[in-house]
């Protein structure tokens, strides 16, 4: 799951007037990701190519111990939500961080084959959705989609922002899945997630310059 993670940010952002912003809740929605090709790049957790590690995605992510094991995982949304309640003196804002965090390995246990762990070692865990296309990808938009029509719902102010992110979304999410995969696993597989996740959470920080969460009497203009 690609731009299916940042679901829960679009909902936790418009959850409350002390939502944390948009931006840091993108962040949170693909930490585990950002630490594991960060770790990846400097050969702490290793991935490969293998064609026949399923029919979307020919990335065998045989080595992910601390980023997406269970355990670890709850390290991440615990650290996270401890910075952001601390940061922002706002511990509704730092539960909801902490929970969007948790979402990526349940949103991954959807649709990786067995290659989650709870905690760093086998058994591994995955239903395995990536085998099946004709479910995988609507069940993704349908996720995005819903998520976004609740944003966008729940808040106000300009409409194109957010309907740009949405659509640098959707390109990445169509190149992700039909353009040709990389040959290997090496520096410039793993900078260009980095880049992507970058490029989406530096729109989400835009995004939420422009919107403020809708209240019944009013508007709050509050981070979103």
């Amino acid at each position: 799951m690609f731009i299916g993670h940042f679901a829960p940010a679009f909902i936790a952002a418009a959850f409350s007037p002390r939502s944390p912003k948009l931006g840091t809740l993108f962040v949170a929605a693909q930490l585990v990701d950002w630490a594991f090709f960060t770790l990846a790049l400097v050969g702490v957790e290793h991935m490969r190519i293998d064609p026949a590690a399923s029919v979307m995605v020919p990335f065998d992510l045989y080595d992910m111990p601390f980023t997406h094991s269970l355990a670890g995982t709850l390290v991440f949304s615990a650290v996270f939500a401890t910075i952001v309640t601390v940061w922002q003196r706002n511990a509704l804002g730092g539960l909801l961080a902490g929970l969007v965090v948790l979402s990526h390995w349940l949103l991954d246990w959807l649709v990786h084959v067995p290659d989650l762990t709870l905690g760093g070692e086998p058994p591994k865990y995955g239903l395995g959705l990536w085998n099946y296309p004709w479910l995988a990808i609507p069940l993704e938009l349908a996720v995005i989609g819903g998520a976004f029509a609740f944003y966008f719902r729940r808040t106000r102010g300009p409409a194109g922002p957010p309907f740009v992110l949405l659509a640098v979304m959707l390109g990445l999410q169509a190149f992700n899945w039909f353009a040709p995969h990389p040959a290997e696993a090496g520096p410039f597989l793993f900078v260009q997630a980095l880049l992507a996740f970058g490029l989406l959470t530096a729109l989400a920080v835009w995004v939420s310059t422009n919107r403020g969460i809708k209240v019944r009497r009013g508007l709050a203009w509050s981070p979103s």
